[in-house]
């Protein structure tokens, strides 16, 4: 072969791989440019859910507040229904008390008085008339008298 012939086609296979080279290298920077894109995105996207996370967070942190907050509410009520309740047993206890302390001093004055015989004599003495009464204006309504009473009369309010 002719000196010249292989000269062409050295210079053509040089060309070739030239051609090649630069081929690879536009492709190598189009790639480049779009994993720079890609990663621009993606930063993006991190910054968005960034944003979104921290909204999240800032919402959680004033739900968690308001839920500490009524807490606190709802324990102090708790405190002071508690209190309220123990006052009222203290009075209550007060007041049983001196409701024995009454008792015993009602059976030193009358040995045989019971409570009972508080009750029936209230029921004996009830100030309003007998149904027939009010129909009848003029009519004179009999007044029963307690037979178990020693003077006849009833008990007096003081």
């Amino acid at each position: 072969m002719p000196t010249w012939a292989i000269v062409v086609i050295v210079i053509a296979a040089v060309l070739l791989l030239a051609a090649i080279a630069v081929v690879l290298a536009r492709r190598g920077t189009a790639a480049r440019a779009r994993k720079a894109d890609q990663a621009r995105e993606a930063l993006r996207e991190a910054q968005v859910r960034q944003a979104r996370a921290d909204q999240e967070q800032a919402l959680a942190d004033e739900q968690m507040a308001r839920t500490r907050r009524e807490r606190a509410e709802a324990e102090e009520r708790l405190a002071l229904a508690e209190r309220e309740a123990l006052e009222h047993a203290g009075r209550a206890n007060e007041d049983r008390s001196a409701a024995q302390e009454l008792r015993a001093r009602a059976q030193k004055l009358a040995p045989g008085l019971s409570e009972q015989d508080l009750v029936d004599d209230h029921d004996d003495h009830d100030d309003r008339p007998e149904p027939d009464a009010l129909q009848q204006p003029n009519v004179v309504q009999p007044v029963a008298h307690d037979d178990r009473t020693p003077s006849g009369g009833g008990a007096t309010r003081a």
